[in-house]
């Protein structure tokens, strides 16, 4: 169960921007060259693998023990597949192993067991290469934390509550229920649509409202269960060495993120980074698509999208948690990290362009190391994922997938910085690229 998720997966890429470009006040600062995380982890990555092997196979079978007939053996197969895709997502490398986060968590955990003994033992814990803020636990105790929660966050009480709100996940086995829960409606569908095949009238409209009444109620369930995790999580967290008011501080840290707009990229800095030697900087490049004549009116959307929320609104679980925990009434300002905490921050802040750049978002990278050199932050190192990501954007461009790896503009769902970015990027000739990509492959090199 996620920690934090979006309704709205047009804006996932503008809403992954915003945790690296918002940070005023975090600049990192190095004295030499910053190089990133080395993912050659194979020995770590195999023992990994061997290890969540067995523990989906002893949930397999403990599956069909506690659950007999069909719902145990369609539990096993969920295991089993949800498995099987997981591995594949740790042999692609998109988590890190080894790394000083694995050993920023297993301090914290460690100082959430002392006074809570209800905790699971057995956590393996994962470090994703994701620059959203989010965590999740599943089934077996494999804990995933993205290195967006560092960025995003301020201190070690603030990822704490984070982990306490999985804990709480985990302590209630809400991923079995889900599990449960979506069997048993699959069976009760399956009548239902054997229903409407069996009339002629209205068969498209009463297959949807099976669909939707079927979303909605999985929203309704997954917020109250967000509601329990929270509950369970500071009383997890309570338990604890940390203050006790930087619970209500993570969930405004993350509201943040949901409502905030990205800074601006401004025009100097496209004429600064693109006027090169042998190819001076063209205005043609900045010229806008024009959306003027659009109606989107036309438009109806046929789903409730509050409905849709998977995660109730965070005004709310301040409110409810503040009237279950009394104490959480008085408010406190943010406590200061600590070095440990810093360090961290900054090494993840310094992988997130290189994240993008292994989850082929290269686009994303661009405009991010764009930013990042707007700031004057590591002059070398962004040119140089300058010159990378560019580089895939010609072979794309070459091979006429460009769409795979750089978006068009949306003018509902975007805002007007990046619009302007991605108009500049596909006005740009397959020769301009390619000149591009080369400059700064070779003066960075």
């Amino acid at each position: 169960m996620k920690w934090f998720i979006f309704v709205n997966i047009e804006i996932k890429t503008m809403k992954k921007l915003i945790s690296i470009l918002l940070l005023y006040c975090c600049t990192a600062v190095f004295g030499q060259v910053y190089k990133p995380i080395d993912t050659a982890d194979y020995l770590q990555r195999k023992a990994f693998l061997a290890s969540f092997s067995v523990s989906t196979e002893n949930l397999s079978k403990k599956s069909r023990s506690d659950y007999p007939g069909k719902p145990g053996s369609e539990l096993s197969k969920i295991y089993k597949e949800f498995g099987k895709e997981f591995e594949k997502k740790v042999r692609e490398k998109d988590f890190v192993f080894n790394s000083v986060f694995d050993d920023k968590v297993k301090s914290l955990i460690g100082r959430l067991r002392k006074n809570n003994p209800e905790l699971p033992q057995q956590l393996n814990i994962l470090i994703a290469r994701d620059n959203t803020p989010n965590a999740y636990c599943f089934a077996d105790g494999t804990f995933v934390i993205n290195m967006g929660l560092f960025n995003w966050l301020n201190n070690d009480d603030q990822l704490a509550a984070v982990i306490s709100h999985e804990l709480g996940h985990k302590i209630s086995e809400h991923t079995l229920k889900d599990f449960l829960r979506m069997i048993d409606q699959d069976q009760m569908d399956r009548m239902l649509v054997q229903n409407i095949k069996s009339t002629k009238e209205n068969r498209n409209q009463r297959a949807f409202d099976v669909l939707k009444n079927r979303i909605y109620r999985k929203g309704a369930e997954n917020r109250k269960q967000e509601m329990q995790a929270d509950s369970l999580g500071y009383a997890v967290f309570s338990n604890s060495d940390f203050r006790k008011t930087e619970f209500i501080n993570t969930l405004k840290r993350l509201e943040d993120f949901d409502t905030i707009s990205p800074r601006t990229l401004k025009v100097e800095t496209y004429k600064t980074y693109f006027s090169l030697p042998g190819q001076e900087f063209k205005d043609r490049w900045l010229k806008k698509e024009d959306f003027s004549l659009y109606n989107y009116n036309h438009f109806k959307e046929k789903l409730n999208k509050d409905s849709l929320k998977s995660h109730p609104e965070i005004a709310l679980r301040i409110t409810h948690l503040k009237k279950l925990f009394p104490e959480l009434q008085t408010e406190a300002a943010e406590e200061k990290p600590s070095e440990s905490y810093a360090a961290v921050e900054k090494t993840a802040r310094m992988e997130a362009v290189p994240n993008f750049y292994h989850a082929e978002e290269y686009g994303v990278g661009i405009y991010a190391s764009l930013q990042f050199l707007q700031d004057g932050e590591e002059e070398k190192y962004y040119k140089s994922w300058l010159g990378k990501c560019f580089a895939k954007i010609y072979e794309a461009r070459k091979n006429y997938n460009l769409n795979r790896y750089l978006d068009r503009v949306d003018p509902k769902n975007q805002s007007e910085s990046y619009q302007q970015f991605l108009n500049f990027m596909w006005n740009l000739s397959l020769d301009e690229v390619k000149n591009i990509a080369a400059y700064y492959q070779k003066t960075e090199s």
